[in-house]
C-alpha cells in the first residue's frame, strides 16, 4: 500500500485539509470492509500521532468526510460510505 502518512507544512491550510481528507478516504477504502477505529487511523496516517496538530488534522478530516456523507461513524469505528466505495470501484478514464 502506498504510504498515506501526511505532513503538516506551512502551505495553504485548505489544501492541507483536502490532503488529509484524501489520505483518510484512500486509507479506509484500502482497508474496506474492515471497521477501523479513529485511533488506528490517527496512528497509521498522522505524521506524528502524538502531536496535537497531526492528530487534530486527521480527526477534522474524519469529521468533514462524515459530514458530506463519504464516511460513516459508529462510536469509535469509521467505515467508508457506500457512495465512496462505489466511486472507488469505477474504472475512471479507461476505454469503454
Amino acid at each position: 500500500m502506498q504510504d498515506q502518512r501526511i505532513r503538516i507544512t506551512d502551505s495553504n491550510p485548505a489544501q492541507e485539509d483536502r490532503d488529509a481528507q484524501g489520505a483518510v478516504l484512500v486509507h479506509l477504502l484500502y482497508l474496506h470492509p474492515a471497521q477501523t477505529t479513529v485511533e488506528e487511523i490517527v496512528r497509521e496516517i498522522a505524521g506524528d500521532p502524538d502531536e496535537f496538530g497531526d492528530r487534530d488534522q486527521i480527526e477534522r478530516a474524519i469529521r468533514d468526510l462524515t459530514r458530506v456523507g463519504l464516511l460513516h461513524r459508529n462510536g469509535r469505528f469509521v467505515v467508508p460510505a457506500r457512495p465512496a466505495v462505489h466511486f472507488d470501484g469505477l474504472e475512471i478514464g479507461s476505454a469503454a
